[in-house]
């Protein structure tokens, strides 16, 4: 009876239930636009590389690691941006990974005084996989006996799991203001890794944000001082979550205070209405910026968990040399 119970909690941690499968977050969210929306790819001058590390719970024996990178080019003579992501996700003490590479590209339409519509799409490719030999069964800890038990058959048909990923999204912007809606997992592939079905619910998303100037700088074209403003809504399966909050920037000081959560829903099953308050502070130059973040969790977990800590790293540049003095045709979408 013991062994038939660990068999099924395990089997509840490997597949997922269909409801409740959920990607990995980042707290810095606008420093990991491709992650966020298609249709910030090549919204800069010209090239941008950009790192993301995410710890979380880290007070806990196996902790959630999440990396990603990306690299998008603004292609001005064809109004469009190309990307590249790739991220990778581990959790728990059988390395329960999820890897995925998406390939990007927006089209950009100038509307007046400014504004740009940047559509974009994501064709990905993902894999998921677990360490069989790292589980722990419930028989298995029978120290009396001395012969190494035979686990449930059930796992034999353990697998790898590689799909197909396809995502959209839109932004709309200018110089001071964006708005995006952007919609990930469209197909909702099969992540199930003993040959069952368990389909990996779309997520939607709506951010926007602005970009208000505090204090000029005695320099024409430069802005000494700003605040921005922003929120982001997020919907997976049965999960919804509102991140709330704004970025300082003093150059080259910037400091950010965010909320997570839905301020006016309590609980319902397990659904966590109020998560974190997330505190930033990093250092931002004319081509690399550089963010850490720490996530104070305020849901039922509480502060044992060792709350989650996070790292951005941003680097961008362009060949074009300032002596032209030919207009961009495209304003690179605003900093964050």
């Amino acid at each position: 009876m013991l062994k038939k119970l660990f068999t099924l909690l395990a089997l509840a941690l490997i597949t997922g239930l269909k409801s409740y499968g959920q990607d990995p977050q980042f707290s810095q969210f606008y420093a990991a636009p491709l992650y966020l929306n298609p249709g910030f790819t090549g919204t800069t001058l010209e090239h941008r590389f950009i790192l993301n590390h995410r710890l979380q719970w880290p007070a806990l024996p196996q902790a959630f690691a999440t990396y990603a990178f990306s690299y998008d080019y603004n292609m001005r003579k064809l109004n469009s941006g190309f990307g590249l992501i790739a991220t990778t996700d581990k959790a728990g003490s059988a390395d329960l990974r999820s890897t995925t590479v998406g390939l990007n590209y927006t089209y950009k339409i100038q509307l007046s005084n400014g504004w740009i519509v940047s559509p974009g799409i994501q064709f990905g490719y993902g894999i998921r996989s677990l360490d069989f030999n790292k589980l722990l069964f419930g028989d298995q800890l029978d120290f009396g006996n001395p012969d190494v038990p035979t686990l449930d058959p059930t796992f034999g048909d353990l697998q790898n799991n590689k799909f197909f990923d396809f995502s959209s999204g839109v932004l709309v912007y200018n110089k001071d203001f964006w708005f995006g809606v952007s919609a990930y997992h469209m197909n909702e592939p099969n992540h199930s890794l003993v040959g069952e079905v368990s389909e990996l619910p779309m997520k939607f998303s709506i951010h926007s944000g602005v970009r208000l100037t505090l204090f000029p700088s005695p320099l024409k074209g430069e802005r000494l001082s700003s605040i921005a403003p922003s929120f982001i809504y997020k919907k997976q399966g049965a999960f919804d979550q509102l991140d709330l909050g704004f970025h300082f920037h003093y150059n080259p000081i910037m400091a950010g205070f965010w909320y997570r959560g839905i301020p006016i829903q309590q609980n319902v099953d397990d659904n966590i209405s109020q998560d974190a308050i997330t505190i930033l502070f990093g250092l931002r130059f004319d081509k690399f910026d550089v963010g850490y973040s720490y996530d104070v969790t305020i849901s039922e977990l509480g502060p044992n968990t060792g709350g989650a800590h996070e790292l951005s790293m941003t680097y961008q540049f362009h060949n074009f040399k300032k002596k032209k003095k030919k207009p961009m045709k495209f304003v690179p979408c605003p900093t964050y």
